[in-house]
């Protein structure tokens, strides 16, 4: 699309590895959030508002970052009011959704409320000095493409429908329905081979407890059912055939198979630390190491965990339990911990490898990885450091303001042996 309105491809990758930070979190339907609660149990009302309040913060920033990597400081300056239109509009809704409608829908919302209010200020303010690109075309004659307001309401029809369906999905009314009357949940609550055989110890907890292993599967309720449905609906919409849907599908799925194959592997293995012990034991050494200064390592693990598997999800699943293991032995707010560990991944989604490689996929640099590294490494270590700020404070000055899990243990987690 960027390249579509004019940007080199160089900097319409960079641009939008950049821009990719504060929906991360909640982007793929709250995916990277959701696998957070799931591996450490933590509340996930109390770990929805919890990132969603960091994103808020992280959301002002961004608008004004971008304009810097297309234009530089100087023309940002120019154009600040747009920038922070941009960015606080997204900050307040992604904060509302995240607190009041949960982790499926704040950065779709979010994303689309700042489009609107941005294209509304633009209808009463305009910068001083239009810039451009040097290989622009300055004829205000130029034609333009006038579309009817039925082609463009089609254009967003599907953004339409996702909103609407997903704020349906999330509500806890529709969730007791499905669990309760249609009963149409897969629940195995004694996992085979496993259930009943690992066992917490000291010196996490005082009294040995039994580590229960069971799964559970809400396919229903769950967030890709929804996206599902959307799909179906998009193509009677917009008039897809049903052979040309399946097509897309079938290239979608053979496109996606490393990636799924990966993403279920490093889950896998996150549940394999937890289970054996591995998590408990580099918890309690980070613990002994690193002590009341943990906070500053919190984000760093989870942009290195990014970094090195390219996803914030798996990042949530290797080291979330560590996060939270840490953070009790410290005496630190777990909840703090886990989402720094998000927190921190959104600024090591610039550099990963699997998200270079989709931006030269996608702008045709196939084989120019390097050059988009080079040109990402540097904001991606500015938001890192804004990220460790903002969590020694966070930590340090307003312990206040993140929320304690009310389901948490008073004084220890767990271990395995």
């Amino acid at each position: 699309m960027l390249i579509g309105l004019g940007f080199t491809p160089l900097l319409a990758a960079v641009v939008c590895l950049v821009a990719n930070t504060p929906p991360v979190p909640f982007g793929p339907v709250g995916v990277p959030t959701i696998m957070m609660i799931s591996v450490t149990n933590i509340n996930s009302t109390v770990m929805t508002r919890t990132i969603g309040s960091d994103m808020a913060i992280l959301a002002l920033v961004i608008p004004f970052l971008v304009l810097v990597v297309i234009s530089g400081f100087k023309r940002t300056i120019e154009v600040w009011p747009a920038a922070l239109v941009a960015g606080f509009s997204y900050a307040v809704t992604c904060f509302v959704v995240s607190h009041h409608l949960g982790v499926e829908l704040p950065a779709i919302i979010s994303s689309f409320v700042s489009i609107v209010c941005l294209v509304v200020f633009l209808r009463f303010w305009r910068p001083k000095q239009i810039w451009r690109f040097a290989y622009d075309s300055s004829d205000p004659t130029q034609a333009k493409t006038r579309y009817t307001r039925r082609q463009v309401l089609t254009a967003w029809s599907p953004y339409f429908l996702l909103m609407s369906i997903m704020s349906f999905w999330g509500t806890p009314a529709f969730t007791r329905f499905v669990q309760n009357k249609l009963h149409w949940v897969l629940n195995i609550p004694h996992w085979p081979g496993l259930d009943g055989i690992v066992y917490r110890t000291s010196p996490i907890v005082d009294v040995p407890t039994m580590y229960p292993a069971s799964y559970r599967w809400d396919f229903l309720t769950a967030p890709g059912t929804a996206m599902l449905i959307c799909a179906i609906a998009t193509m009677a919409i917009l008039r897809i055939s049903p052979s040309r849907g399946l097509k897309v599908f079938r290239a979608t799925c053979h496109e996606l198979v490393f990636a799924l194959l990966t993403l279920a592997t490093v889950v896998g293995i996150g549940f394999l630390a937890n289970y054996s012990g591995i998590s408990y034991t580099l918890g309690l050494a980070c613990a002994s190491y690193t002590g009341k200064l943990f906070p500053i390592v919190s984000p760093v693990i989870g942009w290195l965990g990014v970094f090195l598997t390219g996803s914030v999800t798996s990042a949530a699943a290797l080291f979330g339990k560590l996060q939270q293991v840490t953070a009790t032995q410290t005496g630190i707010n777990p909840v703090l911990t886990t989402s720094a560990n998000l927190f921190g991944g959104v600024a090591g989604k610039l550099i990963s490898p699997q998200s270079i490689a989709i931006a030269c996929a996608a702008t045709g640099l196939v084989g120019r990885e390097t050059d988009i590294f080079r040109k990402t490494i540097k904001y991606s270590l500015a938001l890192l450091g804004l990220v460790i700020l903002i969590v020694l404070l966070e930590a340090w000055v307003v312990p206040g303001v993140i929320p304690k899990d009310p389901g948490a243990a008073p004084k220890h987690l767990a271990f395995l042996r």
